[in-house]
């Protein structure tokens, strides 16, 4: 099995996108939201934990960015607000620990393909 992204697309910056990650299957697991930008390395963005309860941001997103978990539909959703050109990325849901996995996105699993946002004017 695979988390499915999608939801990407390029707007300018200050605006908004939400990106759904397709999660049946993954139930039983905490799912998280990973990026990788040209030319640098994939890093953590957010996470919710196996309930939806609890959800957790890094820095750069913290007050922009709002994870959630639909149960009864599967999905993970992921809306981004106040985009900047450094949200230029693609981005991919995964499964890990939440939110410790945040920190070590190569050791994530359940990887699909991503979604690209472009952030610019």
């Amino acid at each position: 099995f695979q988390l499915q992204a999608s939801g990407g697309g390029s707007v300018r910056p200050g605006g908004s996108l939400r990106l759904s990650c397709a999660a049946s299957g993954f139930e039983d697991y905490a799912i998280a939201w990973f990026r990788q930008a040209p030319g640098k390395q994939r890093e953590g963005v957010s996470c919710t934990t196996t309930d939806g309860g609890r959800t957790f941001y890094t820095d750069p997103v913290k007050g922009r960015f709002t994870i959630s978990r639909d149960l009864a539909k599967k999905m993970v959703y992921l809306q981004m607000n106040n985009l900047k050109p450094e949200d230029t990325a693609v981005y991919f849901c995964a499964t890990h620990v939440c939110p410790a996995g945040l920190e070590y996105p190569h050791s994530a699993a359940s990887w699909g393909q991503g979604t690209l946002v472009t952030v610019s004017s």
